[in-house]
Order: structure tokens, then C-alpha cells, then sequence
């Protein structure tokens, strides 16, 4: 059995790890097509040797995010390919393109059944539009699982967990131990706060200047791995900020692992931060994982400088946290689904 993974951004090459090996050890044949959406070295290529991951058949270097030119060369690799499934993750427009350029072939969607419910986000049109073309729905939870319930989504759907959670229970002890990171910024663990910022919202001007201001309030220092695009639009930061160029992935779990807060609008990193028993700040005004709001890691301060500073300085975790998107063996689960016929 043949399946075409389709990945092109930061969050996708991480999920795409261990499950790139839970399909080798299931003897599943998968091909890589990486649609170039992120193209800076460090956003693309590092990931791919750090973690391992088989070298994609198919780099199209497309440097764009545009649905439209991503689609026509993903539909020529799924026919040369007549892969058994095409198979795609999270809610980036590579995500979309890939779903639609299926055609015939089924999709398994990685990540199904999330919802911020803000439709004014890209990323939460482009999960309801992806769950609606998938045929196998692999949800991180019950609540997405139910989620999907309720809108009449016709896809099977597999509680599996989240397979971003393998790669960290996997990763983060040997980023700790390999990384140099620290030392390089001259920072002992818990003494500094992370942030990261990309979403294409938060990179407008007003809204980056403000949250930049709320990040300059923070007493301790603030390191930045500017994501290519929030970098271009960086106004000027406050000397507690420092910024950084993209990290690879060991260090960026080095990092935020041993960071007192991280402040982000990545959800991946909301994830993260869960598993790392770091508490999160989250620069956006609504989130797809509400069930680490609910249980007091995370809080949602949108782009409003005084919340920003005052939800660092008062970050704790609560004293107990379940576990939460699953025991970090998702990747096997969804293998073995793979396995059955569409």
C-alpha cells in the first residue's frame, strides 16, 4: 500500500517524524511531496535532518502559499504516484491544496475535527473544508471527534491522539541533552520568556507593533526565533527582545522547554508548551485547543499589550494536569488505519 504525505510548512515536518516511521515499520510505502510553502532553510530542510525523515520524491519549491499554484503539480504527483491515500496534516493552504488535488485518491486528514470557530482565520476555513473532502478523519481528541459528529461530516473517524505529542515525547529529551542553545544566548533554564509570532493576522503592522510592545513590558529577556515573514515586519524591538533567525528543531525544544512562559499564535506550540509543563501565553483572540484554557496552562490575551505583560508575570501552572491529545503513540494507530481499506 502506497501513501503520498503531503507537507510544507514548520508544524507538518515535525507531525510528519514519527509517523514517516510508524508507516516504514508498518510496511507502508510513503511518498514525500513537500510543496516548498516554507522554503527558508532553517523553516524546511533542517527539519528533514534532524529528525530523519526520508528525502521528499517530489520538492516543488512552489515559495508560495497560494492554493491555486500549489494544486495543479500535487494532482500530476497523485496520478504518476496512484498512491492508496493522500495524506495531509493540520490546516495550512498545503493542507487544502493537497485535499483537493486527491482527486479519486481517498484523504486522511492528520489533526481532524479541530475548531477555533473563527472563521475570520484561514487556517479554520481550511479545516472545515478539509474535513468535508476526507475520507479517514485522524481526531487528536473526543471533543474533535464529536465535533465532527455534529456537522455531519461523512469521513470515518479515528480517535488516535496527536502526533505532534509522539515527536516531543521522543525529541525533547535529546534536544535537551544535544542542544547547545542555552549556552550559545548565555541563558540558565527558567530565567527568559520565548515568543514566537507568524500567524499572517499578527504580522500586520498594528497588530505586530502591539504585541511586540506587550513583549518589551515583560521584565525578563524575551528570545524571538523570527519566523522570515515576521522578521521582514519587525518594527523596532525593545532592548529585552532578542531576536533570532529560525531555530532547528532540537533547539527550538531545547529552548521552549526550559523556558519560564512562552508567549506564541503558533498551535503548535500551545501543544508544546502543554507537554513541556511550560505555562503559555497565546496572542490570538481564539484557539482550536481550548482544552489547555480550560484547564488553566494557557490563556488567550489576543494582541493587547497590558494582557500580554500581565499574563507572563502572573504565569503558573495549576497543580495537576491531565493528560491531554493522547500517549504518544498516534502515529501507530493511524498506520494500522492506514491499513484498512478506504
Amino acid at each position: 500500500m502506497k501513501v503520498l504525505s503531503v507537507v510544507g510548512n514548520r508544524p507538518q515536518f515535525i507531525k510528519s517524524g514519527p509517523l514517516s516511521l510508524a508507516l516504514r515499520e508498518a510496511g507502508l510505502d510513503e511518498v514525500v511531496l513537500h510543496t516548498g510553502q516554507h522554503w527558508d532553510a532553517d523553516m524546511s530542510a533542517v527539519f528533514f535532518e534532524e529528525l530523519g525523515l526520508p528525502e521528499p520524491a517530489y520538492r516543488l519549491d512552489l515559495r508560495t502559499a497560494d492554493v491555486e499554484a500549489m494544486r495543479p503539480p500535487i494532482a500530476e504527483a497523485v496520478s504518476r504516484e496512484r498512491a492508496d491515500w493522500v495524506l495531509v496534516y493540520g490546516d495550512t493552504n498545503s493542507t487544502l491544496a493537497g485535499a483537493q488535488a486527491a482527486g479519486d485518491v481517498p484523504v486522511a486528514h492528520v489533526e481532524a475535527g479541530l475548531r477555533s470557530f473563527d472563521l475570520s482565520m484561514p487556517e479554520e476555513r481550511n479545516r472545515v473544508a478539509v474535513d468535508e473532502i476526507a475520507s479517514l478523519l485522524f481526531c487528536p481528541d473526543e471533543r474533535s471527534s464529536e465535533q465532527l459528529e455534529r456537522e455531519g461530516v461523512h469521513g470515518r473517524r479515528e480517535v488516535v491522539g496527536d502526533v505532534m505529542a509522539d515527536a516531543c515525547f521522543r525529541f525533547a529529551p535529546i534536544a535537551r541533552e544535544r542542544s547547545d542553545v542555552l549556552d550559545r544566548v548565555g541563558l540558565e533554564p527558567g530565567t527568559y520568556v520565548v515568543a514566537t509570532i507568524h500567524r499572517e493576522a499578527n504580522v500586520q503592522p498594528d497588530r505586530l507593533a502591539r504585541i511586540v510592545d506587550g513583549l518589551g513590558r515583560i521584565p525578563e529577556p524575551v528570545i524571538f526565533p523570527a519566523h522570515p515573514r515576521t522578521r521582514a515586519r519587525l518594527p523596532a524591538v525593545p532592548p529585552n527582545v532578542r531576536v533570532l533567525d529560525p531555530l532547528g528543531y532540537l533547539d527550538m525544544a531545547a529552548l521552549s522547554s526550559q523556558a519560564r512562559v512562552i508567549v506564541t499564535d503558533s498551535g503548535g506550540l500551545q501543544k508544546e508548551a502543554y507537554w513541556y509543563g511550560v505555562p503559555c501565553v497565546t496572542a490570538r483572540p481564539s484557539t482550536e485547543w481550548v482544552d489547555t484554557i480550560e484547564v488553566g496552562a494557557n490563556v488567550l490575551v489576543d494582541d493587547d499589550p497590558e494582557r500580554i505583560a500581565a499574563a507572563v508575570a502572573g504565569a503558573r501552572l495549576p497543580d495537576h494536569l491531565p493528560p491531554l491529545y493522547g500517549d504518544g503513540h498516534a502515529s501507530e494507530k493511524i498506520a494500522s488505519a492506514l491499513l484498512l481499506p478506504p
